[in-house]
């Protein structure tokens, strides 16, 4: 849906971003990290190739500024997380798939943040940010990865304007229509997908989940009467998930 929503945005929005420039971009690229705005996804990649292609001179200033608006974006989103926002978090991509961010946090953080920041839409970076502000993960490292990952992806993008952005223009100006339908219906597509998985597969997946952890109790619970120690000890595995995360959070707190 972001790619198609490029193709269906105004001209005086464009005309507005392209007359603006570097400090357009960077406006952009807090949009596309915060996550309470939503710009299109891809739509600072786009506007960086067609800056470059129309401005080659400037490509790599249109790269640096789009990289400074993803890591304001991207710190704001963290600062946001870091005071709270694990509920949202685990709401937003369901508990299972949250713990294993916090996991993945715990053995490989900077890389998780650097892989991210470089992968194309349609990944959800938004949920590896809140993971880190949630985890506490250290300002500087997490800085460091995203400014490096971001810096690595729009700088690609500017190389990418000033060789062959023009070809990429006349290209789409010749084949707009197909194009546009090609792209609704990816679209369509898309959605579809998105919709089976958020009112069927998720629902489905989270309630096997509950089942499986229901039915798990009732054994730990039978051979926790012959073990009064192994009953304790399973209660405070059971309450705990939070209680892990509050823990990693002071670790990595002590860390910094």
């Amino acid at each position: 849906m972001g790619i198609l929503s490029i193709f269906l945005v105004g001209d005086s929005v464009w005309k507005w971003l392209h007359r603006l420039g570097g400090p357009g971009l960077i406006l952009l690229g807090i949009a596309d990290n915060t996550p309470f705005i939503s710009a299109p996804a891809g739509s600072v990649d786009i506007c960086v190739i067609l800056f470059s292609a129309h401005h080659g001179w400037w490509a790599a200033y249109y790269a640096l500024m789009a990289t400074v608006g993803e890591v304001l974006g991207g710190y704001l989103a963290y600062q946001l997380a870091e005071k709270g926002e694990q509920e949202t978090l685990e709401k937003k991509v369901g508990k299972p798939r949250a713990e294993k961010l916090y996991k993945y946090f715990e053995k490989r953080g900077f890389m998780t943040v650097f892989t991210g920041s470089i992968l194309p839409p349609p990944f959800p970076f938004t949920s590896v940010l809140m993971a880190a502000g949630v985890m506490q993960y250290p300002r500087k490292k997490f800085l460091s990865a995203l400014t490096a990952g971001r810096a690595l992806r729009f700088f690609a993008d500017a190389f990418l304007g000033r060789i062959y952005g023009q070809r990429m223009i006349d290209f789409f100006s010749r084949h707009y229509r197909p194009t546009l339908y090609f792209l609704i219906a990816l679209a369509v597509m898309t959605g579809i997908g998105a919709l089976v998985y958020y009112k069927w597969y998720r629902p489905k997946a989270q309630r096997e989940e509950k089942a499986r952890q229901s039915s798990r109790q009732p054994e730990s619970k039978a051979q926790a009467k012959d073990h009064p120690t192994r009953l304790q000890d399973i209660s405070s595995t059971g309450e705990n998930a939070t209680g892990e995360v509050r823990a990693r959070r002071r670790q990595n707190t002590a860390r910094r």
